[in-house]
């Protein structure tokens, strides 16, 4: 086909990728037509969305690109999925892994190959991305993960801070959806009737799996590379958007890995920077271009003389469901945690006052908040849909426990991940809270900055939980996703805190009423002063 870009490719629709033990992947193949007599190096995405349909649009934004500068670009379907034959019975199964693995192998045999591979994916491409990379295929040389996690347990759509997303229930219902999807005809034959019966019999609903581990165990254990950061020892190029779900984990991997790493955190919801919404989108084309010649061909592109991490920090606004573009700038960090980040504890008076200074006014305050707090959340992963983001926080405001700041004399910004630090009581054994920062306007309107939520009963181990003893006083910490905000001179900052955050968290058991005592109770704020690279970024 001929187009725009510096050479031809061609597209091969369907192939097959034999497995050792006989089953056959379904492959979409991108490549330069010279790719037959001058081999070159294979980028793999590896996923279960359905080549031939769920994906096709949103692949011939990026494929043809990739392949029309000297790549063979893999597009493959997971087993069970798509065109593929076999079941798939949940995420990230060590079958999927290890299909992986064997897939890198053979591509790296085939002719038109050069023996290098690089992987990248969103979502679950990113995450089967990192957990492969921590297998260490011989010819799989760098990834580029988008919108993933190195923690299935703390960190995905499954549970937070040790509490249940309610979340997971719809992606279950997705997935199960799309697992007894027939595969076509035209590509796999008469067989396609048989195997859309085993995919009907054999998928099952996987929520139940996920329901029957509440705690921290091997089965989460099993694919979150948090576990052992160095058994992934190739480059790798780590991205997500505030408004995604997954931005926690570009810090981590950045401070964790061993090998080369670098980190870009846009305004985004769970998409590809180059269709990036909320915007402005970025050319992340042109950008994993420059990543995929400096590590599969050797070319000095000059990506890894620029600043490690890049994030972008949002201005003040209206608080809405949704934001087509977020003001803000592009920031730099040489490195995370970062020389430019002051962790500063702002403390809880008793008067409702969050402030650097300790108060003068101490004590306990009671709180139980109404189930509704919550309704106004948005979603944990935002897809870039009107209704994703939390609206108007006034009235959940309205049903927390709040601190505020007095207005701000001048800017203040934050980037990285605040903690909230309670000495708190409950007078039930179980109990969750939720805790926002809020930036408030000089009209009152209260825009959600960032938010985390504890299970108490989790306070020392997300594997071992331990029930509350009612009216003793613990000391919890709740951490909050990571941002990248700045607050206007004449708006304050808020702190609320709640014991429900229904619908986006599963409540708790039984109405819970806590105690807050404010002496030692404080807001870990990570400050950010201003860095001269940051003027070096588009």
């Amino acid at each position: 086909m001929k187009n725009e870009y510096p050479q031809d490719i061609e597209v091969i629709p369907h192939t097959v990728i034999p497995m050792p033990d006989g089953c056959k992947l379904a492959a979409r193949i991108w490549r330069p037509v010279t790719a037959v007599d001058q081999p070159i190096p294979v980028i793999l995405e590896y996923l279960p969305y359905r080549k031939n349909d769920l994906t096709s649009q949103r692949d011939a934004t990026m494929q043809p690109h990739l392949a029309a500068h000297g790549y063979a670009v893999v597009r493959l379907d997971l087993r069970g999925a798509g065109d593929s034959e076999g079941l798939m019975l949940d995420e990230y199964t060590q079958q999927e892994l290890q299909d992986g693995y064997d897939a890198i192998a053979w591509l790296a045999e085939q002719p038109w190959c050069d023996g290098n591979v690089g992987m990248i994916g969103i979502s679950w491409g990113g995450f089967n991305g990192l957990q492969i990379a921590a297998m260490q295929p011989p010819a799989l040389k760098t990834i580029i993960t988008l919108c993933s996690t190195d923690d299935r347990y703390a960190d995905d759509i499954h549970y937070m801070g040790g509490c249940m997303l309610t979340e997971q229930l719809g992606w279950a219902s997705i997935m199960f959806a799309r697992n007894t999807l027939p595969p076509d005809p035209a590509n796999v034959g008469e067989s396609w009737r048989e195997m859309w019966r085993e995919r009907l019999r054999g998928s099952g609903l996987w929520l139940k799996n996920w329901l029957a581990h509440q705690r921290r165990d091997d089965f989460w254990k099993h694919g979150s590379i948090c576990e052992d950061y160095s058994k992934v020892d190739i480059p790798v190029y780590a991205v997500s958007g505030w408004a995604d779900g997954y931005c926690r984990t570009v810090f981590r991997l950045v401070e964790n890995l061993p090998g080369p790493v670098k980190g870009l955190v846009g305004p985004w919801a769970h998409r590809y920077p180059h269709i990036g919404e909320p915007g402005p989108d970025m050319d992340f084309l042109s950008e994993e271009l420059r990543w995929w010649d400096h590590w599969l061909k050797g070319e000095a592109t000059g990506i890894m003389e620029e600043p490690q991490l890049r994030l972008y920090m949002q201005d003040s606004v209206e608080p809405a469901g949704w934001y087509e573009s977020r003001p803000g700038r592009w920031v730099a960090e040489p490195s995370w945690p970062s020389p430019n980040i002051t962790r500063t504890p702002f403390h809880l008076g008793a008067d409702g006052a969050l402030s650097p200074e300790k108060p003068t006014a101490q004590g306990k305050l009671e709180h139980h908040s109404p189930l509704w707090v919550g309704m106004g959340s948005g979603k944990w992963c935002g897809y870039a849909t009107p209704g994703d983001a939390p609206i108007d926080q006034r009235r959940e405001d309205a049903g927390s426990l709040c601190f505020d700041t007095a207005p701000l004399t001048e800017p203040l910004e934050m980037a990285g991940d605040a903690n909230v630090v309670l000495r708190v009581s409950v007078d039930r054994p179980v109990a969750m809270l939720a805790a926002r920062i809020c930036d408030v306007a000089p009209d009152g309107a209260s825009t959600r900055v960032s938010f985390g939520v504890f299970n108490l009963t989790h306070r020392d181990s997300h594997e071992t939980p331990e029930v509350l003893e009612p009216g003793k006083v613990y000391e919890i910490t709740i951490p909050m996703k990571h941002v990248a905000q700045n607050f206007p001179v004449g708006h304050r900052l808020r702190l609320g805190l709640s014991t429900s955050y229904f619908p986006m968290i599963w409540t708790a058991p039984e109405k819970v009423t806590m105690t807050l005592h404010t002496d030692g109770s404080y807001l870990d704020l990570p400050l950010r002063t201003p860095s001269d690279q940051d003027d070096t970024l588009a």
